[in-house]
């Protein structure tokens, strides 16, 4: 869909400071390297992880293919010789620790769990960029437009996270804050979730959802897969979360609009 950064993007471009005056990034975690194409000159960034140009990791995968990647590896990042790395909370604490013990600044982000949080990552990674100009206008649009968001009601269509091997999100997570932006409930939320759990099938038919959430399947054969298209499931309307949902970017609002469009589809088909 690609709806929200278009035009935000091309209007962005002469906002930010000069390379000449920014640091030089390399970043080695798929949603440090979205943030950092998204506030960063090109000529910044020296490279990028090897999952940003995976169409099925990041949504600038196209973007990425432009840039040199790095592989996670401390002796390649070492002869860029950038001025900061940008991580994830979660990457290889080895490397980190051998980044940081010869003198390179490494600048990490958590994991996303909340739309509320992810102006505050984009203006923190534009003071890491040198590009805080271009990263408030930025979060200030998102701000903006979550804020007009209604959060989902009572009686709100339920939905049901059911991922492979039944992998289910509830309470804390980007992809419930997501769900419920687009105007649906959450099952694993009302069944008390808190984080990550999982779901059986049996659950899956005796709650009765109207939607079901799954994944983007991969090619080959797996096991893990099966469960999500059990013949008692055939009726259930799905929505694919994409990498829209994975990040905490703007693009989110590409994630919300999915859920909106497919409660509206839901809704027209039972009025038919």
């Amino acid at each position: 869909m690609r709806r929200f950064l278009t035009p935000l993007v091309i209007a962005l471009a002469p906002i930010g400071a000069s390379a000449s005056d920014a640091p030089s990034v390399v970043s080695v975690n798929v949603c440090t390297d979205q943030l950092v194409m998204l506030l960063a000159e090109p000529s910044q960034i020296v490279s990028l992880s090897d999952l940003s140009d995976d169409p099925r990791s990041s949504v600038m995968a196209a973007a990425a293919a432009h840039f040199a990647k790095n592989n996670s590896q401390a002796e390649v990042i070492a002869l860029q010789n950038p001025d900061v790395v940008v991580a994830g909370d979660y990457s290889d604490p080895s490397l980190v620790a051998l980044l940081r013990s010869i003198g390179i600044d490494v600048v990490q982000f958590p994991i996303t769990t909340s739309l509320q949080d992810i102006p505050d990552d984009i203006r923190r990674m534009g003071d890491v960029l040198g590009q805080g100009d271009k990263a408030d206008v930025l979060a200030d649009r998102l701000e903006r437009d979550l804020a007009a968001l209604a959060t989902a009601s009572a009686d709100a269509p339920l939905g049901a996270f059911f991922l492979p091997n039944g992998f289910s999100l509830g309470a804390g997570t980007l992809s419930h804050d997501i769900l419920s932006a687009g105007g649906a409930r959450n099952l694993s939320v009302e069944l008390g979730f808190e984080g990550n759990g999982t779901l059986s099938l049996e659950q899956v038919v005796f709650y009765q959802p109207d939607l079901l959430i799954g994944s983007q399947p991969f090619s080959g054969f797996s096991l893990s897969e099966e469960i999500a298209v059990h013949p008692a499931l055939v009726n259930y309307p799905v929505l694919l979360t994409s990498v829209e949902w994975v990040c905490g970017t703007p693009f989110v609002m590409d994630a919300i609009a999915s859920v909106r469009e497919q409660i509206t589809d839901m809704t027209a088909a039972k009025s038919d």
